[in-house]
């Protein structure tokens, strides 16, 4: 898979918002009723969404920056130094004096499905940094998610006005952060519930039409996990759809972080709209048949794979 950009250096997309520190269970079944359940395998892994993005630009040949914020704790300390080891620049990460940082406890079970109780300190967000065009010089891109709504809002600003790509990773959050956020980017990937909060629309392909309507300015998709993707095309003024890839899922967390990484990068690069999305749709599958969180994204070889294989299909 070759870049159709000009040059050929790397890419580096500036990643904005969640640096969590999780606990992965994998389980037989996620428990219906309280009691206790033993799982049968566990790590420990610094992700979160925008810091699991980053990840998968760094594992499809890309650069990546990510502007999070930990607490002055030692899980604080194994977030940035975990990060930092995967090839992250995380030099523009806050470490907030008596915030703690963000942790998950993450039950897997044998569908690749998950239970995730997260826990967030409010005070790591407390303190914004100012955002200008120049400190934005040295990005192709920005890719922002929900997690530090005041930060992501300037980063989108300014990036739109510097004439960069501006994302946002549309996941769950309260409606009015998510609209906020989705007024100010020129792509927006929301999650499939993360649509219907806005919408309280069912199916996908109207909720992309709804949401069209709302942020005329970008382009729209939804991500719908094994029924794939749905976006706006511009060109045929009409709603697109891209089966997903079909592999054997062990575990589906940080696939929607994996996609909006490929996604970024893809742009970044030059790619078409509906080449970024079967790029990003290869690399979030991949992701899903290995349990492990950001650790299962591919690099560019096996999402090259598995695109030639599907176009030979």
């Amino acid at each position: 898979m070759t870049s159709p950009t000009a040059d050929c250096r790397p890419r580096h997309v500036l990643c904005v918002g969640a640096a969590v520190l999780d606990t992965l269970f994998r389980v037989k079944a996620i428990p219906q009723v309280p009691g206790k359940v033993l799982p049968y395998d566990m790590l420990q892994v610094a992700e979160g969404m925008a810091s699991s993005a980053a990840f998968a630009i760094i594992r499809l040949g890309g650069m990546a920056s990510l502007w999070g914020a930990v607490g002055d704790d030692q899980a604080g300390e194994q977030i940035l130094t975990e990060l930092q080891r995967a090839g992250i620049d995380v030099s523009g990460s806050a470490r907030v004096a008596g915030a703690r940082s963000a942790v998950s406890t993450i039950l897997i079970d044998d569908d690749g499905e998950r239970l995730i109780v997260p826990f967030y300190d409010p005070r790591l967000h407390e303190n914004v940094r100012e955002v200008t065009a120049d400190d934005l010089t040295a990005f192709d891109s920005v890719m922002v998610d929900v997690r530090w709504p005041a930060l992501a809002l300037k980063v989108l600003r300014t990036a739109r006005t510097a004439g960069k790509p501006a994302i946002l990773d549309g996941d769950v959050a309260p409606p009015h952060i998510i609209d906020m956020l989705a007024k100010e980017a020129d792509h927006i990937i929301f999650s499939e519930p993360a649509a219907h909060s806005l919408s309280q629309i069912s199916d996908p392909a109207g909720m992309v039409s709804f949401l069209k309507r709302q942020y005329r300015q970008a382009l729209v998709v939804v991500t719908a996990g094994e029924r794939g993707s749905y976006w706006w095309d511009e060109e045929m003024g009409t709603v697109a759809h891209m089966p997903a890839f079909r592999i054997k899922t062990i575990d589906t967390l940080a696939a929607g972080d994996i996609f909006h990484g490929a996604y970024a990068l893809a742009i970044s690069e030059g790619l078409a709209t509906d080449a970024a999305i079967r790029m990003a749709s290869a690399a979030a599958a991949l992701k899903c048949s290995v349990f492990g969180g950001r650790l299962g994204a591919p690099d560019r070889i096996a999402v090259s794979a598995l695109l030639d294989e599907a176009a030979c299909r």
